[in-house]
């Protein structure tokens, strides 16, 4: 495991005061490695977060070129960037706020042919995806290969949250056993709200990766801001999910 530079105990100083984190889950943080599907409105605010945090290596994995309608809620792209890769975009923004980080940049979405080296050229999977048939893909992978996934969604004023871990949690199959027919790629959302669960979302996956905490394991946070409620719900896995339903109870 590579061991935190001088530089990196200045940096990350005033979080390794945390009591549980500490040096030790910093160089976890350092040594670890996470998906993130689209780094849009949701997962930019992720992406941005681990990126503060130290984190090791970013894959993201975003297709096609910055829009105006990107730029409510998208803080890595930037009126500049109108017409360019997303995913460029987004790299050379957070190269400026961790030059030690390192980032695979994929100019593509999640779809059935690179699924699966995505997910296992990385520790953990943040799904930010729009598209149900995405979220899929990355659920089938993750429980496939053992990978832990932060999950978020957001949509109008609302938002939702948890980490499944397979064979320990629920995954996303026990939660949507059918692709939701009321799912659309575009829908009404606030930036300030994309970037408060994302904040969260990267918060998990810190937890998950340092060891800290207790991660969202067979909860689900759902926010509604619109009156500022917030509630945590038990989730249950399914036994006869056709993705989790084969494996055996984790601890």
């Amino acid at each position: 495991m590579k061991e935190l530079t001088a530089e990196e105990r200045e940096v990350y100083g005033w979080q390794m005061w945390i009591p549980g984190f500490g040096e030790e889950g910093q160089v976890r943080l350092r040594n670890a490695s996470v998906l993130i599907s689209r780094c849009g409105g949701l997962g930019g605010v992720v992406a941005y977060e681990l990126a503060a945090a130290g984190i090791g290596r970013l894959v993201l994995a975003h297709a096609g070129n910055v829009k105006p309608s990107d730029l409510n809620r998208q803080i890595l792209m930037t009126h500049a960037g109108i017409g360019t890769s997303r995913v460029e975009s987004a790299s050379q923004k957070l190269r400026e706020l961790n030059p030690r980080l390192e980032i695979e940049a994929v100019a593509e979405n999640v779809k059935q042919e690179n699924a699966a080296r995505l997910v296992g050229s990385v520790d953990l999977v943040v799904d930010c995806a729009p598209l149900f048939e995405e979220r899929f893909l990355l659920n089938l992978e993750a429980v496939r290969q053992g990978k832990p996934m932060v999950e978020a969604a957001v949509h109008e004023l609302e938002a939702h949250l948890t980490t499944f871990i397979p064979g320990r949690t629920p995954c996303l199959r026990c939660l949507y056993p059918d692709w939701p027919d009321y799912w659309r790629r575009q829908f009404p959302v606030f930036g300030a709200v994309s970037g408060t669960i994302g904040c969260m979302a990267a918060m998990e996956a810190i937890k998950v990766l340092a060891r800290l905490g207790e991660p969202l394991v067979s909860r689900m946070l759902l926010m509604d801001l619109r009156g500022m409620g917030f509630r945590t719900v038990r989730i249950h896995r399914d036994r006869s999910c056709p993705v989790c339903g084969h494996l055996p109870d984790g601890e």
